[in-house]
């Protein structure tokens, strides 16, 4: 199930689109202003955002920029009353993959999150042996981490431990299933195993290995990933 953000400052409206997306089957997480629909993108992992154009303080417009700032890969779909051809070149410009027009109907909503869906899905068949999060991308075939572009030396166990990370982004993960996970069911180390290895990961990674932004403890659990910037 796709989980689809929609930042829309009119409730009635808001409330529209959310009960024919749910009704289609798609997750919709709500927000009402820019800087609320930041924050839920952070917290959550969003396959598209619905982003009205026109809302007091952080438009749409900035909300899409800020997007395309840390995450290539999320289907952004413009919405606005506003039919003029400058708006539309100007949200396709700062990335969005598509425009809406108000008013609309339910089917042709529907409609365009279905094709952006189904392209997205396309791009990432042929970049499966990829992952991004931030300014990080996970190699898979190669098994190699880079930076912004530069590389970085990881052992395997700090490669797979950061694959396992990415691919989910935002979890909280215990120390067990991280043991689990990348050294296996039947390895007969300890929690400290773990910990001793992010401690290495985060001097690798982090800009500032002492306040970490990517890789976030959960206080007597495990760790979370954090996408940062």
């Amino acid at each position: 199930m796709k989980n689809i953000l929609v930042l829309e400052d009119e409730k009635d409206i808001r409330t529209f689109i959310v009960i024919n997306l749910e009704r289609n089957g798609f997750n919709a997480l709500e927000a009402e202003t820019g800087e609320e629909a930041l924050d839920v993108i952070v917290d959550n992992k969003i396959d598209i955002a619905l982003l009205d154009v026109m809302l007091p303080g952080i438009d749409g417009f900035e909300v899409c920029k800020r997007i395309r700032q840390r995450d290539r890969r999320m289907g952004i779909i413009m919405l606005t009353a506003k039919a003029q051809e400058v708006d539309k070149i100007n949200g396709l410009t700062l990335g969005a993959d598509d425009y809406v027009i108000k008013p609309f109907s339910p089917s042709e909503l529907i409609a365009r999150i279905d094709a952006l869906s189904r392209r997205m899905d396309l791009m990432n068949d042929k970049n499966k042996d990829k992952l991004l999060s931030g300014p990080f991308e996970v190699d898979i075939h190669a098994r190699r981490v880079y930076k912004r572009g530069e590389p970085i030396e990881l052992t395997q166990i700090e490669f797979s431990i950061i694959s396992l990370f990415i691919e989910n982004e935002n979890k909280a993960l215990s120390r067990n299933e991280i043991l689990d996970k990348v050294w296996g069911e039947n390895y007969f180390g300890n929690e400290k195993t773990v910990d001793v290895n992010i401690r290495r990961l985060r001097q690798k990674i982090e800009d500032n290995p002492s306040h970490p932004k990517y890789i976030n403890t959960v206080w007597g659990y495990g760790y979370r990933w954090r996408k940062g910037d």
